[in-house]
C-alpha cells in the first residue's frame, strides 16, 4: 500500500506506535493494527510497547531496523523497509535498498545492492536474497560472498539450507583478491565448477564438474574434488597429489590421505606407487603434548625388480634387496624455560635407500632443500640447560653413512659426550674467571683409515683388512678413528683482564690451566699399531698457559674521515704438549691457519689436542672510514715458534698440523682485506703465503652484492697441496649464486659449483618461482656428483603448484649416469 508521510509532530504517537509495530513483525513476536512511520532508528522493545504485543521468549536476541521509509500491509501482513536499508540481528547485518518481511511465510526479501555480513566476517553480495527471518534457509540471485581471510564464491543462484549448508550453481571459487586496476579481470588461477557445495557444519567444500582457470584459461579438469572450506586448519582428507620419476623406480604417483584425528595428534599415509618397483609405503605420526611434541615417520617396499640394483654379477649396490626401509623419530621436550631435553633416531635396511627413493628425512627440516645435502643420519638422546653465566648440554649419539663407501663399524658411537661451561659474575683479580668442562666416552668397532698417497688411493690399501698391516703406515693412510673405546675429561679454568692506560695502549693479561685424564681399550687392529698404542691405557697431562697480548691503535681524523692503525703483539708461555700420538684425534681434526685464529691462544679445534711451547703472535691492522665510501679492513700477521716443541709439526694419528703453516719456527703470513663501500656491496678476502718465497698457499675471495632486486654472492678458492694430509693436488674453484626478482612476485635464482683444476662444473641449480598471497608456483633443476662408491652424476627437476586453501603438490624427475666421472682426489 502506499506510504503515508507525516506532516505534523501531533502525530507522533501514531508514527512511534506504527514503527514499532513493523519491528514486531519483523522479530516475529507480535501482530499490530495499521500505522505509519518516518525514517529512524528502534529498539521496539526497550522505548515503545505496543498494544497488547504477543511477549517475546527469554532471551530472545532484539531486531534493530533503519531505513529511510517504513510501509506496513495490515491485510497481508507484510512489512516493507525502503531506502538505505539496515537490519541489526543476531550479530549480522543486512543492508539493502529494500526490505520485504511476509510474517505468514516468515520470510525476508532483500533487494537491489544487498549485502549480508555474518558474525564470522562472512559478506554475501547479491541482487536478490530471499532468506528465513533467522537467516538459516533461502536463495540469492547473482550471488556473490567474500569471506574473512580473503577467499570468493561467486554463483549465478545459491541456494541456502539449515543455516550451514549453500550450493552454488554455475559457481566460482577463488582465494585471490581482484585487480585493483581492472576487477573484471579474471584472477590468477579461479575453479568454475557446475555445482559447488559448500558444507559449512563439516566445513568443507565440494567441487562438480569443475574446471581450474589460470588467468581466465582452463588447464586442468576434475570431475570431481573436495577442499577444506578456508576456516579450517587441519582436517581429515586426501592431499595433493605427488608426481615424480626415477630411473631407480619408474614413474611414480603419491596420494597423500592426512587424519586429523585429534587437536593435538594427526597421521599422514602417502602410499606411492610406481612402474618399476612397486607400491612404497610411508607414513607419519604427530603428537603435540604440553611440554613438546614427538614424531615418528616411516617407509617400506618389497621391491619388485631388485635385479636393477646388481650393475654387474660382482657389483651389487647397498639396494640388492627384496625388502628396504627406513624409520625415524624426533622429540623436542620443555623441562622449564631454560632446559629443554630432545631425541632423534634413524634406522634404515640400507645407506642408500632414502636417496634410491627420494625420501626426505626429519633431519633435512627444509623442504626444499633434497636428500642428496645429506651425508648421514644421527640418532641422539640429549639435555639442554641455559643459565644467565652458563650452558651446559649432554648428549649420546650414534651416526650412520648414507654414502655406499661408508662402513658403518668404522663410524663412532658417542656415549655420552657432556659440555659445561661458566663464567664467575664477580671480577677476579680486576678479570673474568670462567671455567669450560668436556667428558667425551666414544666406541668403535673397527678402524677408520683414510687414504693419502696415490698408491692407497689405487690399491684400496687402507680400507682393505686383507692387506698387508705393515703398509698401513702414516706415508699412505691416516687412522681417522680408533678401534675400542676412548674415555676422555678435560677441565679448563681461564682468567682475562683488560687494562687500558693513558696513552690508550692496551694490555690484555691473559692464564688458564687445563687438566685432561684419559682412559683407552683400543683393539689390534691389523695396522692400528702403526699409529698408537693397542691394549689399555690410561693417561694424564696439564697444560699451564700464561700470556700477554698488546695493542695500540694510532687513530688520525681528516677531513675525508678517519684512519686507525693497530700494532698487535702476543706472547705465551707454556710447557710441551705431552700425549702427542698416544691420544686418539677425535675432534681436533680440522685445522685451517688463517686470520680468524692468528691470535687465538690455542688454534687446534676440539679437546684431543692442546697446542704447547712458547709462541708470540704479531700483526698489523689497519682501518679507514671513508665519507661517502665506506670502510677498508686490511689485517697482515705470522706466528712464531719461540722455544720448547712445536706442537704443529708433530704429527698424530691423523698428521693435523702438518702442512698447515705453523709447522715451521715462522709460520706462514696471513692476510685479510675486506672493503665495504656502502650497505649494497660486501668484499672479504683472505690469503696466506709461505714464510720463505712468499707463495701462495690460500687464498679465499667473497664478494656479496645486494640492491634493489638484485643478490649475488662469489666466492674463489685456490688451496695448496697437501701432500701429509691427503692432497695431492693444488684445489681451485669457483662457487656462486644468485637471485633476482623480475617483478614483485617473480624470483629467478641459480648456483654453480665450478672446480677449475680438474675443468668442471661439479654442481649447478637453477630455479624460478612465482609466489603471491594466493598461489606458487617454482621449478628446480639441480645437477650434482657423487664420487664415492659408485661415481654417478645426477639431474633432478622439481616443480611445485600451490593454490592457497586448495593445497600444494610437486612433481619431480630425477636421472642418474653411473660411471660417468672418474675418480678424483
Amino acid at each position: 500500500m502506499p506510504a503515508v508521510r507525516p506532516t505534523s509532530h501531533l502525530r507522533l504517537r501514531e508514527r512511534l506506535l506504527a514503527a514499532a509495530a513493523v519491528l514486531a513483525l519483523l522479530a516475529g513476536t507480535a501482530t499490530l493494527g495499521p500505522g505509519e512511520a518516518m525514517a529512524q532508528t528502534l529498539d521496539f522493545r526497550q522505548q515503545v510497547r505496543p498494544p497488547q504485543p504477543k511477549p517475546a521468549p527469554v532471551g530472545d536476541p532484539q531486531m534493530l531496523v533503519q531505513a529511510t521509509e517504513i510501509q506496513y500491509d495490515y491485510t497481508n501482513e507484510r512489512v516493507v523497509a525502503v531506502g538505505n536499508v539496515q537490519i541489526y540481528y543476531k550479530g549480522a547485518t543486512l543492508e539493502a535498498d529494500r526490505v520485504v518481511y511476509d510474517q505468514k511465510t516468515k520470510h525476508l526479501q532483500a533487494e537491489g545492492n544487498v549485502r549480508l555480513t555474518e558474525p564470522d566476517g562472512r559478506v554475501t553480495y547479491g541482487q536478490l536474497i530471499d532468506l528465513t527471518d533467522d537467516y538459516r534457509d533461502g536463495f540469492i540471485d547473482s550471488l556473490r560472498i567474500e569471506t574473512a581471510d580473503d577467499t570468493r564464491f561467486a554463483a549465478a543462484r545459491g541456494q541456502r539450507s539449515a543455516g550451514n549448508y549453500t550450493v552454488f550453481e554455475s559457481g566460482v571459487y577463488t582465494a585471490c583478491q581482484a585487480c585493483k586496476d581492472n576487477p573484471q579481470k579474471p584472477p590468477l588461477w579461479q575453479v568454475k565448477a557446475a555445482r559447488i557445495i559448500h558444507d559449512q557444519s563439516e566445513k568443507m567444500v565440494y567441487f562438480e564438474d569443475a574446471k581450474i582457470e589460470f588467468f581466465g584459461v582452463p588447464l586442468a579438469y576434475m570431475p570431481y574434488f573436495a577442499a577444506p572450506d578456508p576456516t579450517v586448519k587441519r582436517k581429515s582428507g586426501f592431499l595433493m597429489p605427488v608426481a615424480s620419476t626415477s630411473t631407480a623406480y619408474g614413474y611414480g604417483l603419491e596420494t597423500p590421505y592426512y587424519f586429523a584425528l585429534a587437536p593435538n595428534y594427526d597421521l599422514t599415509l602417502s602410499p606411492r606407487v610406481t612402474t618399476k618397483q612397486g607400491l612404497l609405503m610411508q607414513g607419519e605420526w604427530r603428537h603435540r603434548l604440553e611440554d613438546g611434541y614427538y614424531i615418528i615417520r616411516g617407509a617400506g617396499i618389497f621391491q619388485a625388480d631388485k635385479e636393477y640394483f646388481e650393475r654387474t654379477p660382482t657389483d651389487a649396490t647397498p639396494g640388492f634387496r627384496d625388502f628396504r626401509g627406513s624409520i625415524e623419530t624426533t622429540g623436542r621436550f620443555n623441562l622449564s624455560p631454560r632446559w629443554t631435553w630432545g631425541f632423534d633416531g634413524i634406522l634404515v635396511t640400507d645407506e642408500t635407500f632414502l636417496q634410491d627413493y627420494k625420501i626426505r628425512t626429519l633431519q633435512r627440516r627444509n623442504p626444499t632443500e633434497f636428500f642428496s645435502n645429506l651425508s648421514e643420519g644421527v640418532s641422539q638422546l640429549f639435555l639442554t640447560g641455559r643459565g644467565d653465566r652458563s650452558y651446559f648440554d649432554i648428549r649420546a649419539m650414534h651416526f650412520y653413512g648414507f654414502s655406499e663407501a661408508d662402513v658403518q663399524k668404522t663410524l663412532p658411537i658417542v656415549h655420552p659426550v657432556v659440555d659445561y661451561s661458566y663464567i664467575f659474575d664477580q671480577p677476579v683479580l680486576g678479570g673474568e674467571l670462567g671455567y669450560n668442562f668436556n667428558f667425551t666416552s666414544l666406541s668403535r668397532q673397527a678402524a677408520s683409515f683414510d687414504p693419502i698417497s696415490q698408491v692407497a688411493y689405487n690399491s684400496g690399501l687402507c680400507t682393505s683388512n686383507t692387506a698387508d698391516p705393515a703398509q698401513k703406515t702414516s706415508a699412505n693412510c691416516l687412522l681417522r678413528g680408533i678401534p675400542g673405546i676412548y674415555n676422555r675429561a678435560s677441565v679448563d679454568v681461564h682468567w682475562r683482564a683488560r687494562w687500558v692506560d693513558s696513552f690508550g695502549q692496551v694490555f690484555t693479561p691473559f692464564a688458564s690451566v687445563r687438566g685432561d685424564v684419559s682412559q683407552l681399550q683400543i683393539n689390534a687392529d691389523p695396522g692400528v699399531a702403526n699409529f698408537i698404542d693397542t691394549g689399555d691405557t690410561s693417561l694424564v697431562r696439564a697444560m699451564p698457559t700464561v700470556g700477554l697480548e698488546y695493542r695500540f691503535p694510532f687513530l688520525a681524523v681528516h677531513s675525508w674521515g678517519t684512519q686507525t692503525l693497530e700494532p698487535i703483539a702476543q706472547v705465551i708461555a707454556r710447557p710441551n704438549e705431552t700425549g702427542i700420538g698416544k691420544l686418539p684425534n677425535e675432534d681436533a681434526q680440522s685445522l685451517v691457519f688463517d686470520d680468524s685464529n692468528l691470535f687465538r691462544v690455542d688454534k687446534f679445534s676440539g679437546w684431543d689436542r692442546s697446542e704447547g711451547g712458547g709462541r708470540a703472535n704479531v700483526g698489523l691492522q689497519y682501518t679507514a672510514q671513508v665519507n661517502g665510501a665506506g670502510a677498508v679492513n686490511m689485517l697482515f700477521g705470522q706466528s712464531y715458534h719461540l722455544f720448547g716443541m712445536n706442537s704443529f709439526a708433530v704429527g698424530d694419528t691423523t698428521n693435523t698440523g702438518l702442512d698447515s703453516g705453523l709447522d715451521k719456527r715462522a709460520s706462514d703470513y696471513v692476510a685479510r682485506l675486506a672493503y665495504t663501500p656502502n650497505r649494497v656491496f660486501s668484499m672479504i678476502s683472505r690469503y696466506r703465503f709461505d714464510e720463505s718465497d712468499f707463495t701462495l698457499q690460500r687464498l679465499e675471495v667473497e664478494g656479496r652484492l645486494s640492491f634493489d632486486r638484485w643478490n649475488a654472492s662469489l666466492m674463489y678458492g685456490n688451496y695448496a697441496a697437501q701432500p701429509e694430509l691427503g692432497f695431492l693436488e693444488r684445489r681451485e674453484g669457483i662457487l656462486g649464486a644468485g637471485s633476482v626478482k623480475l617483478d614483485a612476485n617473480w624470483v629467478l635464482n641459480g648456483a654453480a659449483r665450478y672446480d677449475i683444476q680438474n675443468n668442471k662444473i661439479s654442481q649447478t641449480r637453477v630455479g624460478l618461482g612465482y609466489m603471491d598471497d594466493c598461489f606458487l608456483i617454482g621449478v628446480n633443476y639441480i645437477t650434482d656428483y657423487q664420487y664415492s662408491g659408485n661415481v654417478s652424476s645426477n639431474h633432478t627437476v622439481m616443480l611445485q603448484i600451490g593454490l592457497r586453501t586448495i593445497g600444494t603438490t610437486s612433481a619431480g624427475s630425477s636421472a642418474s649416469t653411473v660411471g660417468a666421472l672418474g675418480a678424483t682426489q
